[in-house]
């Protein structure tokens, strides 16, 4: 339809026609509320005529407008005037990346910025769970102020969810829009691609293969097709090519486009690594994110300003692990190299430009937390193995691999002595020190330590979960408090000491560890190690270090904080100037509150954890095979299944508010809602036995609170529990009188409890199992409430046992080589749960007489990664799986090396 100048949409007045597409035409009009020129899309009439799409499309679209970034054309509203639907955007001026392209191929210098931009905005967007699907030139804009995104995530808005039953309810046919890609033209007047062969060419020549094969698009769907939008403008050919749509196909799935390097002899041979990894025909073997692929581009444009060799391109037909541990070898060395040069020459350090880079852990490691050495030479880290094993790695930045620290089995938290050759760590309830040289291990104390530090003096400062920072001599003997808590400010803990380079004093985090993360008692102090009085420097929430003139800590929430560093005089103990970010999404830690994984050296690199978690919600049936999914990729925990299995409760992290909330989603309809929402975060949602309300635990008044709420998010929420305690409800009864619960106190040692409170009276929280020194997890009510399944490692190593209820008695091992998160199925007769090789395990249960079980047999392997949460039907027929759409065979950890430099720009 065309709309007329002077029409208006809502308080959009139209102002003149600017092109047309295959979503419809696009107008300039004026929002007549702001003063402002946006641009109006208004949609074709046979799309807002179907009431389920056109919901669908507002509630992608509402989606999308959280994406805030300086390449990503804004989404400022979606809107129906009459029977007109319409979008407002950013009005842009400027010409597409296509228009563009037809007048010839783009200098170096232009390709290496536009595609860093380019992959800058898909990174933004990927870290929340949105996927564009349809980039091409023709939705890349060339404005003065850089690149703009068009039609971002909108092409997804247009497809049919699943139905029930896992199908694509348009490919079924049971749609008359089956089968149209409705963003497929770019909204452009003058594009080459306006007829409807070419629009499907200009389409088809962007598409991954797993598009074309029909399916499911994630985040490496986009960056093949950045990969094909990048060697387009390298070459000013298109990367694929062919007469007809099928030969067209057949190239995309199987042909290798010429190197870039052969086509456009100019452009640097690293570029050509670059795109041929992002073409991968395998999802795995491309780049797992959009930041990587900016980062390569942006070391390629600095190498080349500064007139630096670009590596020799790998095979792009080696296998993912090979060609990760190719480039961590590279990175190894171009990282020993700097290093030597600033140690080899005073001040290199901060005169040079900034490097980034990731190194590889050892495969299939579970990180803990890495320390970096005070000569910024080796780093070592504590990490979980494929078998539960816990101990400590060493690598240097000048070798290709890490090697276990010998006699280190459990150990967490490790710090460096000041010389580098030995290291403390807590391990088995014990400070423990070791020669990195080898030996056995010394214990030095009784703690169970969470967070440690190695003075130039010789003396140790430690901390327990609840109390002071002590000193103890590097030798061991007496324990001397350094610190005191104030009460009057409701101090519970002060953790993570962090020696100054006077040696004389560190800084470290006082907590009130039953408050929220709001509360005013947690501050970055400054110590000394005489006990003399201490000094407040900051509000944070985390721990705080020092380097190179700098104080460094985070900012942040639930999963990932930024690290900020702000100048520190240590010889004044004073802060000076405004905070400057150094890193964003650093990984935050539970289970240590106030933890966040980085480290730096006196005057190294800064090493780190950057939280990337991705994931999807996906059915599976009890043989292992994919029968559908859930919503669009995100940071999903939690999946909790309804009782009559219509809809999922769940956990979704927002990277924007660093917050969790709830939603349900209605499993036929593919419809989810956001159950709760504020400053403050929730988690952890469990369904009561009718499916009316959902019982979770918040942070808004205290650590951890149990609450009820309508599960069609009606009414107020209602407290369970409301004291200093940690209370974190992890299931309800059958007969809906209990939450079960874990009790953390306050004070003292602080062990984990499972309790129980009743949901309606007095809420008088019981003990059913006393309080433990170890891991107690998943507890699950068996569905006629007489028993309860649970892990714990009491044994050395996590296994299921049930114990009965509310007794807390009678307690059987379920699991025979360990086993974790239980879930009972088929009415009490059967108990599932997952094993250390990463298979789902069941277990035959008889209770007519207790609880007899039978031997565990496998049914399938879980994808990799699998392990924030996981749900079963009652029936135990469907598997409700959290699956991590990035998979890595390996952890990276990032590094930043010459960060000084980074600061002073």
């Amino acid at each position: 339809m065309t709309v007329a100048a002077g029409t208006r949409l809502g308080p959009y007045e139209i102002q003149s026609p600017l092109g047309a597409g295959g979503m419809g035409e696009v107008y300039r009009a004026r929002d007549t509320r702001l003063g402002r020129t946006v641009a109006i899309k208004v949609l074709p009439s046979q799309y807002s005529s179907d009431p389920e799409l056109r919901e669908r499309f507002e509630r992608e679209a509402k989606t999308i407008s959280s994406l805030s970034h300086s390449h990503i054309c804004a989404l400022y509203d979606v809107g129906r005037e009459g029977e007109v639907d319409y979008l407002v955007m950013e009005y842009l001026e400027g010409e597409t990346l296509s228009a563009r392209l037809g007048r010839g191929v783009l200098p170096t210098e232009q390709v290496l910025r536009f595609g860093t931009e380019i992959a800058d905005a898909l990174d933004k967007a990927h870290r929340q769970g949105i996927v564009h699907r349809d980039l091409k030139p023709g939705n890349v804009m060339l404005t003065k102020s850089g690149v703009k995104l068009l039609d971002f995530g909108l092409a997804k808005a247009f497809q049919r969810p699943l139905d029930a039953a896992g199908r694509d309810q348009a490919a079924a046919g049971q749609h008359p829009m089956a089968g149209q890609g409705l963003t497929a033209i770019p909204t452009v007047v003058g594009s080459p691609n306006l007829t409807q062969a070419g629009t499907i060419l200009g389409t088809f020549q962007y598409m991954a293969p797993e598009q074309l094969e029909g399916r499911e698009a994630d985040t490496r769907t986009d960056i093949f097709a950045l990969g094909a939008v990048l060697y387009e403008m390298a070459t000013g050919r298109k990367a694929f090519s062919g007469a007809t749509q099928a030969s067209l196909i057949s190239s995309i799935l199987r042909d290798e486009p010429p190197p870039i390097s052969q086509v456009a002899t100019m452009a640097p041979p690293a570029l050509d690594r670059v795109v041929k990894t992002c073409l991968a025909k395998d999802p795995e073997e491309r780049w797992q994110s959009a930041g990587d692929v900016g980062k390569e581009l942006r070391w390629i444009a600095e190498g080349s300003a500064a007139g630096v060799a670009a590596p020799v391109p790998v095979s792009s037909r080696r296998r993912n692990r090979e060609r990760i541990a190719w480039m961590a070898a590279a990175a190894a060395s171009v990282l020993a190299v700097w290093l030597g040069l600033s140690r080899a020459r005073p001040g290199a350090a901060s005169s040079g430009r900034v490097l980034r880079t990731n190194v590889l852990l050892p495969e299939k490691l579970q990180l803990n937390n890495a320390v970096i050495s005070p000569d910024g030479g080796r780093i070592v880290f504590s990490g979980i193995d494929s078998t539960g094993k816990v101990q400590l790695w060493l690598r240097s930045f000048d070798s290709y691999s890490a090697a276990p620290v010998a006699g280190t089995d459990g150990a967490i938290l490790p710090f460096w002595s000041p010389d580098g050759k030995s290291l403390g760590f807590f391990a088995d309830k014990k400070l423990k020190r070791v020669d990195v040289s080898g030996g056995a291990p010394i214990i030095l104390f009784d703690v169970d330590g969470v967070g440690g530090a190695w003075g130039k003096s010789g003396d140790i400062l430690f901390t327990p979960p609840a109390g002071p920072v002590y000193r103890l001599p590097a030798t061991g003997g007496k324990a001397v408090e350094v610190t005191k808590l104030d009460a009057s400010r409701q101090e519970k803990a002060h953790r993570y000491p962090f020696f100054l380079p006077d040696g004389k004093h560190f800084l470290y985090l006082a907590l009130n560890v039953s408050g929220n993360s709001r509360d005013p008692a947690n501050r970055i102090w400054v110590g000394s190690v005489d006990g003399s009085a201490a000094k407040p420097l900051i509000q944070a929430n985390f721990n705080a270090q020092y380097s190179n003139g700098y104080l460094f800590f985070i900012r942040g929430g639930d999963l990932g904080g930024s690290l900020l560093a702000q100048p520190f005089d240590p010889a004044r103990l004073e802060t000076s100037g405004d905070p400057v970010t150094v890193a964003d999404q650093i990984s935050l830690y539970g289970d240590f509150l106030g933890f966040g994984d980085y480290s730096v050296s006196e005057n190294g690199p800064i090493v780190f954890d950057a939280f990337r978690l991705v994931t999807r919600l996906e059915w599976f049936d009890r043989s292992g095979k994919r029968t559908g999914a859930f919503g669009e990729p995100a940071t999903h925990f939690n999946p909790r299944i309804s009782p009559d299995g219509s809809r999922i409760a769940f956990d979704l992290y927002d990277a924007g508010t660093q917050k969790t909330q709830i939603w349900v989603g209605d499993i036929s309809r593919g419809v989810q809602t956001r159950l709760t929402s504020g400053s403050f975060s929730n988690s952890q949602p469990i369904w009561s036995p009718d499916g009316s309300r959902i019982a979770f635990q918040s942070d808004r008044k205290h650590q951890a609170d149990a609450y009820v709420k309508a599960a069609d998010g009606s009414g107020a929420d209602e407290a369970i529990t409301d004291n200093d305690d940690q209370r974190i409800p992890n299931d309800w009864s059958p007969d809906g009188k209990y939450l079960s619960l874990f009790d953390r106190q306050a004070g003292g040692d602080r062990l984990i409890r499972l309790s129980a409170v009743p949901v309606s009276g007095d809420h008088k929280v019981f003990v059913v199992i006393p309080p433990l020194p170890n891991f107690l997890g998943s507890p699950r009510f068996s569905p006629d409430g007489r028993w309860l399944a649970y892990d714990t490692d009491e044994s050395g190593r996590s296994e299921v046992y049930v114990i009965s209820f509310p007794e807390g008695q009678n307690r059987v091992q379920i699991s025979n080589a360990g086993g974790s998160q239980p879930r009972w199925a088929r009415h009490g007769k059967e108990i599932l749960y997952t094993g250390f090789d990463g298979k789902v395990m069941s277990v035959d249960i008889d209770s007519s007489h207790g609880i007899r079980p039978g031997p565990p047999r496998p049914l399938f392997q879980l994808p990799e990664g699998t392990g924030f949460g996981w749900d079963v039907s009652a029936d135990g027929e469907r598997f409700l799986l959290n699956v991590p759409v990035i998979k890595s065979s390996s952890v990276p950890l990032s590094v930043v090396v010459n960060w000084a430099a980074g600061l002073k720009k």
